[in-house]
């Protein structure tokens, strides 16, 4: 079964968001995306100062396989990318909940978006729907 952190919440779309006291959540994709995905070529990360809604599309990933939509968790505006990625994107099939991170938000409502999301346990189950 995937590596699935229990310190943040996950999309039933495979992107996690773990958020800070500050506000700021923290975007990536799971390691079970990431290994779905194969190999990582690129990512396609969001403008700084952008803006989401919760489920709008926000960047690219593309694997030697397919290329797929990356989600913004939760809606808020973006205040930093992992330009990490941009030059090693295998980041996200390394590291896919530490250094392979994708971007950062200021959340509007954190904590009711983040309330939408699903724990380790209900994505893991998830997961056994695929």
């Amino acid at each position: 079964m995937s590596n699935i952190p229990a310190d943040r919440k996950y999309a039933v779309t495979h992107e996690w968001a773990l958020a800070e006291a500050s506000g700021i959540v923290t975007v990536g994709i799971s390691d079970h995306a990431q290994a779905a995905l194969g190999d990582v070529v690129f990512v396609e990360l969001p403008d700084i100062g952008a803006h989401f809604d919760a489920g709008d599309e926000a960047g690219v990933v593309e694997s030697v396989k397919a290329a797929s939509d990356i989600y913004a968790p939760v809606a808020g505006v973006v205040v930093e990318v992992n330009e990490a990625l941009q030059n090693s994107p295998e980041l996200a099939n390394g590291d896919p909940y530490g250094d392979g991170w994708f971007f950062r938000l200021r959340a509007d409502d954190a904590d009711a978006d983040l309330a939408a999301l699903l724990d380790a346990a209900g994505y893991e189950g998830s997961l056994d729907e695929d």
